[in-house]
């Protein structure tokens, strides 16, 4: 990534594979951002090498804050924070809120049960194939680059932009 110009907005701590990777990205000269939440700074867990670190008092905060600064989305193999943030990204493109490309990095096929259950939601009905396809995935982070500079955001669909939805995103209708 330091070696492409393409630099780093994370969670903002200096353990696990996160931090790691930002060690090696600063190591390379490369550009890295923290965003943490107040109560985690607490618990001795930020990287207090970043080039520049960013305190929010809430997670949701937080995730507003690294919307803003990134150009895309890339989920590494991880836990609950991942899918959540990857999700979150996803539905935001889902919704047109946002147009950024989000893509996962399948090591070692980590993410293929993920995958797996959302072509089972896409063969259930529950989540449109176009949706499905907006996350990028590739077990090669050149491949996955690549996909997601070329990434094109698809259009609202026709639900979103009927008249029974108002400027408030709710439904103006009473229903019954």
């Amino acid at each position: 990534m330091a070696e492409s110009g393409i630099g780093m907005v994370y969670g903002g701590g200096k353990i696990g594979l996160m931090g790691i990777i930002a060690d090696e990205i600063i190591a390379h000269g490369g550009e890295v951002i923290g965003v943490i939440p107040g109560l985690l700074r607490h618990e001795e867990v930020a990287h207090t090498n970043l080039e520049r670190m960013i305190v929010t008092r809430k997670m949701s905060k937080r995730k507003v804050k690294i919307s803003k600064l990134v150009d895309g989305y890339i989920g590494l193999p991880g836990g609950f924070g991942t899918l959540d943030e990857v999700f979150e990204a996803l539905t935001l493109g889902q919704l047109g809120i946002e147009s950024k490309p989000v893509g996962l990095l399948n090591v070692r096929n980590y993410f293929d049960p993920t995958l797996k259950q959302l072509d089972h939601m896409v063969n259930e009905g529950f989540l449109r194939k176009e949706n499905r396809d907006m996350l990028l995935v590739s077990d090669s982070i050149e491949e996955l680059f690549q996909k997601m500079q070329q990434y094109q955001a698809p259009a609202l669909s026709k639900i979103l932009n009927s008249k029974s939805v108002s400027s408030r995103g709710v439904n103006s209708k009473k229903s019954s």
